[in-house]
């Protein structure tokens, strides 16, 4: 089995980002070299994630707008007293800090309309996106 990972570098550019990566990642598994195998996309951060679905401005709007109301900021949070980003933290958790896709034949093997999206909760902010792929 082969692996290869790389880390990717993203600028946030709100407090709330969600920004396409699909095309980055398709990039490093281009790189990998690997036809057949899984691609694991890792946040190493807690106030930020990574999800799949469409790339629609409505639906985007509309996760923004249910994880608020959800998890709105400076709800009494505990956490508010050390640091003023509990919401951002719980955001994440929803979320989550990572995704497995399977690549066959070179390609990820998403859906028509599926896309990656890193979800930033707490930016603006450099943050680091690990790629991980393995396979043949």
């Amino acid at each position: 089995m082969k692996t290869y990972s790389r880390v990717l570098s993203i600028e946030t550019k709100s407090s709330v980002d969600l920004r396409n990566v699909t095309g980055h990642v398709r990039q490093v598994v281009d790189e990998s070299g690997i036809k057949n195998g899984l691609v694991t996309i890792f946040v190493p951060h807690t106030t930020a994630g990574i999800y799949v679905n469409e790339d629609e401005s409505g639906l985007k709007r509309d996760l923004d707008s249910v994880l608020s109301k959800l998890i709105p900021r400076g709800a009494g949070y505990l956490h508010d007293e050390v640091d003023d980003n509990a919401h951002a933290h719980l955001r994440s958790i929803v979320i989550s800090p990572s995704i497995t896709i399977p690549i066959i034949d070179g390609r990820l093997a998403t859906g028509t309309w599926q896309s990656i999206f890193f979800a930033e909760f707490d930016g603006p902010r450099r943050r680091r996106l690990i790629v991980h792929v393995m396979g043949a």
